[in-house]
């Protein structure tokens, strides 16, 4: 399950004033006392290539982006006052609010391949199966949670701190790589040798609770140990590559620039405000509209406006925000999707839920009383006044899967968690079915049609097809969620109320992956068909304890393994991936 969004719980501003561009310098020893540590294969780096330059563009650049967390030096505060918090977290840890929900227990929460590793340098990978294809020339990566240390209390899924694990193919030959994103709270606490700031979906249960850590994050932040200023959040959840540069994203802070090394590894560039333009977070999930090259992104808050809609042109400049103010009550807008003409919206139940709160549940919750809505707006809207909403009963997304214009219509494609009540607290419980929903923007009429009784989730398309009607979508089993036990391939293009998977891959017993990616074998060729590709992802064998790399014909009936790649160590289960090929990778 996704990293839903902290910016929830905080309404400090994010935005820096710092504008010069960080300069990267070698990265500090870390301090894990508190990590699991694991032993570390031989470290094979590849011989280092000359990167050719882009060739030089048309139109002119925009501004260059003013990255905004420099690494942090010790904290200036007295040693004397860290104790006294120090020890002020420990007694709320074990005595205010102690993690006694399985849902929150560190025990479980990182228990099997869930459990945190430490970073990993380029490393060569055996291809042990198969052949890796040139279309894979590039770079796979994938971000997810991992704690830098072990939690003191209450730790959720969620909380982690974002690391990036690269697979980085070139002429057949892989190297891994584990990378943390250096985000401001990262480098801040890798400094201080503790943590700083309190896990938000798991510290903030009851109103004791949320008093006291409240209280002695107040105190950090005065006593100069933290400057929320620079940023709260941990880029944990997805990536995206829009104006020539790589981001590392989660919906509570603003995006993490990144880069890859001729090498393979991975290195943090900075925190990005768009000069300015971008303020407090930006959704996890933007969409790239695949013939125009504009990116549409959002942001959602405790506070109105509670969606903000904008967008950024093809070099990457950001256009000014649309402030949508018929969003009367926070919601967890997660994510949302693109057609030709609009942009596509779910006001779902989850969201703030203060009663629960006070009876020492999370703050983020299920408001049974409140109708689901999809809400649609002109993509180039300057206001929200064209914005149309539509109820749609019991509809409740974390992930769109795609959208598309059809007549007077807008339809898509989407998980619906039909358990929403367990989607924080007991994911194993959730089930989340596919639907095909059919906005009538003439009639207002709205219809839904179910696409599988499978529990899926974490579903992907062909990127070519973003916004555009497609066929084909590549989904994880969910078994139950958050594992994912294998990937099938939905066709969507029918009409009938029937089973609509065409194509199956399970991973085996005891082996489970995480969200597939669809790489297209010839993205240039506008006569491919859509499913002319590949389908990737990280998949581990929890009675071995190893973990793969694996490459499948997404075309085949059961998705057979095209290449199959040993990893030197394990990769833990993670959130999203993206891949970025050669002459993207360049750019960087």
């Amino acid at each position: 399950m996704d990293a839903l969004s902290s910016s929830f719980l905080s309404t400090l501003p994010t935005r820096s004033s710092t504008t010069a561009a960080p300069k990267l310098t070698p990265t500090k020893s870390l301090n894990i006392s508190s990590v699991r540590i694991e032993e570390r294969p031989t470290t094979q780096t590849p011989p280092k290539t000359t990167t050719p330059q882009p060739p030089p563009k048309q139109t002119p650049p925009p501004p260059p982006p003013s990255y905004s967390s420099p690494p942090p030096t010790k904290p200036n505060a007295p040693a004397l006052p860290a104790v006294i918090f120090n020890l002020f977290d420990d007694f709320i840890n074990n005595f205010v609010d102690p993690p006694v929900r399985s849902s929150v227990d560190p025990k479980q929460a990182l228990s099997g391949n869930f459990a945190p590793v430490t970073e990993l340098p380029p490393t060569e990978c055996q291809v042990i199966k198969g052949s890796l294809p040139s279309a894979l020339d590039g770079a796979y990566i994938r971000n997810g949670p991992n704690p830098q240390y072990l939690p003191r209390g209450p730790y959720h899924l969620f909380d982690g701190d974002g690391m990036l694990h690269s697979i980085r193919i070139s002429q057949g030959r892989a190297v891994l790589c584990s990378r943390f994103v250096k985000t401001y709270k990262y480098t801040v606490e890798r400094d201080a040798g503790f943590p700083l700031l309190p896990n938000v979906f798991s510290g903030f249960n009851g109103l004791t609770a949320s008093a006291t850590r409240g209280a002695l994050s107040a105190a950090r932040v005065a006593s100069g140990l933290y400057n929320p200023a620079n940023g709260i959040g941990n880029a944990n959840t997805s990536l995206a590559f829009f104006g020539d540069r790589l981001y590392a994203l989660a919906e509570s802070d603003l995006p993490y620039a990144v880069r890859l090394t001729a090498d393979g590894d991975v290195e943090t560039v900075g925190r990005n405000d768009f000069n300015g333009e971008l303020f407090i977070s930006m959704t996890a999930h933007p969409k790239i509209d695949p013939d125009t090259g504009e990116t549409f992104a959002f942001r959602y808050g405790p506070v109105p406006p509670f969606l903000t809609y904008f967008r950024f042109d093809p070099t990457g400049a950001k256009q000014p925000d649309v402030p949508v103010f018929s969003l009367t009550s926070p919601s967890m807008l997660h994510d949302f999707a693109i057609t030709k003409k609009y942009a596509v919206f779910a006001d779902i139940q989850i969201g703030m839920n203060p009663m629960e709160m006070i009876g020492g549940g999370s703050p983020v919750g299920l408001d049974a009383s409140k109708v689901s809505r999809i809400g649609i707006i002109p993509k180039y809207a300057k206001d929200d006044s064209e914005m149309r909403w539509f109820e749609v009963p019991g509809f409740n997304i974390m992930h769109a899967v795609n959208a598309w214009d059809e007549d007077d219509a807008v339809v898509m494609v989407a998980p619906n968690i039909l358990s929403a009540e367990h989607t924080l607290e007991r994911m194993e419980l959730v089930h989340a079915l596919v639907e095909k929903v059919r906005i009538d923007l003439k009639t207002g009429i709205v219809s839904r049609q179910p696409i599988s009784t499978r529990n899926l989730d974490f579903a992907v398309i062909n990127p070519a097809y973003q916004g555009k009607k497609n066929r084909f979508v590549y989904a994880g089993v969910g078994d139950p969620m958050p594992k994912i036990s294998g990937v099938v391939k939905l066709d969507v293009s029918g009409d009938e109320h029937k089973e609509s998977i065409v194509a199956s891959r399970m991973y085996g017993q005891g082996c489970f992956g995480g969200e597939p990616f669809f790489v297209a074998r010839d993205p240039e060729n506008p006569e491919a068909e859509e499913d002319d590709g590949y389908v990737v992802s990280y998949v581990h064998d929890e009675k071995t304890g190893e973990s793969r790399f694996l490459v499948m014909d997404a075309k085949s009936s059961e998705l057979e393994t095209v290449a199959e790649v040993k990893l030197p160590r394990r990769v833990p289960y993670g959130f999203h991936g993206l891949f970025v090929r050669e002459s993207d990778l360049k750019k960087l």
